[in-house]
């Protein structure tokens, strides 16, 4: 596995020092031109950087639905139409191939753009590949979710699990030779947990996972992101909001371009000029995303359970109905606050009581310790300046995984992960 991990890395002209057995990757050598985190989390990686992937033309894929939770079907109102049924995305080779499942981060669906990026890595190396929303997405949370209240992990993995089933199910005719496994960033942490669940249920015996950017203590990732939110950002006051800030220095970005291009290299170029946005407004813009996510969530779960937290239990909701007001209120709850409000009482009702030190022990990589440290097909990959790690944390990885983990010394939160020499990596694991 370590010949393997160094192998992977080596490729690209890498040196690497060992540092208590973990692969380090040499920041001089390593080639990522975004040294800040939050830069690279949000423009990711320079188009001539990438590895070169097929259009979506060229993939043999389709989308399907699945019937996982039928009651919602007439509970949910009927402007839910679209999420009364799970959708996912199979791309499928010609031939009898591997099959590697796809599990999107905080709050994304299936077709989010890191998945999709994953999609065309893993299917031009040929494999089948599974693309699944979060059970943190609204959609999973409405057509797939037992309690539609996501957040304690190992409850996540058991609905994941059942959809993972199902998906097989529905495509039982396509020749499969091995399962694979790997998530981004939350994906990531519910990753880890379904493959600990699949050690006794066996449906697919998963021959390598793979964590990519993973929170360690999901409290401590989801309280920094929380706090971007808080950032003072010059400019912003009662007549000028963040957004407006940030469509001014867009419309001149574009008028001083002459043209309007909306492509993968628009946030690269964007933020290599004048109008640039600072520190402190990435950092608003990333807290700003999760911050949506988390209203998405607490709204969905109060929604279906009718717990009168953001929307009236009775309130009727149609399709003219206006959702405005209740986003609102959702987006004034963080996630801290669902934590309190909607997961620990669902939780504590169905464990008789524990305190949220436990809950957080139970959430988080901490739980599977054992597991992670004695299963050997299990790697991770992390960025040592990702914006979700906490004191620590990097730390546990390294006594926990060895030689198994790999720490690029750039690329924020994901933002490195369609970077050449990362998709190399990523492709030796599994090959390897």
């Amino acid at each position: 596995m370590l010949r393997s991990l160094r192998c992977a890395a080596f490729l690209g002209g890498l040196f690497l020092s060992a540092s208590a057995l973990a692969v380090d990757i040499d920041q001089a050598s390593y080639g990522y031109p975004l040294t800040n985190p939050f830069e690279a989390t949000i423009a990711t990686t320079p188009p001539n950087l990438r590895p070169d992937l097929p259009s979506d033309d060229e993939i043999n894929q389709s989308d399907y639905s699945l019937t996982m939770r039928p009651e919602r079907e007439f509970s949910l109102p009927d402007n839910f139409w679209a999420v009364k049924k799970l959708t996912y995305r199979i791309a499928k080779q010609d031939r009898a191939a591997p099959l590697i499942f796809l599990i999107s981060g905080t709050g994304a669906r299936f077709d989010s753009t890191h998945n999709e990026y994953l999609k065309k890595l893993y299917y031009k190396a040929g494999y089948h590949v599974v693309q699944l929303s979060s059970p943190t997405s609204f959609d999973f949370i409405s057509a797939a979710s037992r309690f539609a209240t996501p957040g304690v992990t190992q409850e996540d993995a058991e609905d994941m699990y059942r959809v993972m089933q199902a998906v097989r199910a529905q495509n039982s005719t396509l020749p499969v030779t091995d399962f694979y496994l790997t998530g981004y960033s939350l994906g990531a942490l519910d990753a880890a947990f379904v493959s600990k669940l699949d050690e006794t249920r066996r449906s697919f015996n998963f021959k390598k996972v793979l964590l990519l950017n993973p929170p360690v203590n999901l409290y401590t990732s989801i309280t920094n992101l929380d706090k971007l939110v808080q950032t003072e950002v010059k400019g912003i006051n009662n007549s000028t909001t963040f957004y407006e800030l940030v469509l001014n220095k867009l419309t001149r970005y574009f008028q001083q371009k002459g043209y309007i291009d909306l492509n993968d290299a628009l946030l690269y170029d964007f933020q290599s000029s004048k109008e640039h946005l600072t520190n402190e407004q990435m950092a608003m813009l990333i807290g700003t995303s999760f911050r949506f996510s988390a209203a998405d969530i607490a709204f969905t779960s109060d929604l279906i359970n009718r717990r009168g937290l953001i929307i009236p239990p009775k309130y009727p909701i149609t399709e003219g109905t206006s959702l405005t007001p209740f986003l609102k209120r959702a987006l004034q709850c963080d996630f801290d606050c669902y934590l309190t409000e909607q997961v620990i009482p669902m939780w504590r009702a169905r464990t008789d009581g524990g305190s949220l030190l436990q809950l957080i022990d139970q959430v988080s990589l901490y739980a599977l310790k054992d597991y992670l440290h004695d299963s050997p097909k299990i790697a991770v990959m992390h960025n040592a300046d990702d914006v979700i790690l906490g004191p620590g944390d990097l730390g546990f990885l390294r006594k926990t995984f060895g030689e198994r983990l790999t720490v690029y010394p750039l690329g924020g939160h994901c933002g490195n992960l369609n970077y050449r020499v990362n998709a190399d990596a990523m492709l030796e694991f599994f090959r390897g």
